[in-house]
Order: structure tokens, then sequence, then C-alpha cells
């Protein structure tokens, strides 16, 4: 199926920031959205921004003003610039890509481990 290839994670401080990348490879539907989750011990894994092949995009409130994601069509590939770091952006970061209806992840990429910490 569809592969997808994650980097970009890191140790930075708070305050920092981060760039992660996501390629991906192989057919794929017209409809589908390509984003990130994450998931930290102890919390629900969350959604933290998604893009659409329509151009849409939507972020969690956490870190609405604080990340950009965005796409580079030629390269297949979607960015996470994440900016102005906090503790809490701590967690592992899977790249995801969903097809319409409902954009339901259908292939994930490794992860990427964030971790912000003084």
């Amino acid at each position: 199926q569809l592969q997808l290839v994650e980097s970009g994670g890191g140790l930075v401080q708070p305050g920092g920031s981060l760039r992660l990348s996501c390629a991906a490879s192989g057919s794929r539907a017209s409809l589908y959205a390509m984003g990130w989750y994450r998931q930290a011990p102890g919390k629900q894994r969350e959604l933290v921004a998604r893009i659409t092949s329509l151009g849409s995009t939507n972020y969690a409130d956490s870190v609405k003003g604080r990340f950009t994601i965005s796409r580079d069509n030629a390269k297949n590939t979607v960015y996470l610039q994440m900016d102005s770091l906090n503790v809490d952006d701590t967690a592992v970061y899977y790249c995801y890509f969903g097809i319409w209806p409902g954009f339901v992840p259908t292939s994930w990429g490794q992860g990427t481990q964030v971790t912000v910490s003084s």
C-alpha cells in the first residue's frame, strides 16, 4: 500500500522549533488527507494537523498559531512546521494518510520522537 517515511523529530528546548517531513509513495485516491497524530504516555492519541488534497487544513486547538502544515505536491511530501514548542508537545508523532469519506487513517509512518525539555 502507500508508504510513508517521516523525519524531523528531535530534542529541543521550550520555545524552539522543529520541522517534520512525511514523504508518500504509491498510488492514492484523489480525495485524501495527510497529517500527523501524536501519542504521549498517559495521553490520548491526538490529531495534531492535517491537510487534504483540496488544500483544507485543520489543527488541534492546542497547536493553532504555533504549527503550520503544508505540502509540496511535486515531492509528494507534507511538512509540519512546529514553532514555540512547549513540554506538552513532547510525543511520538505519526504521519498518516487517509481517504474520503472521513479521512480515516489507512497508512502510517514509522513515527518520530519529539522531545521538548530544558
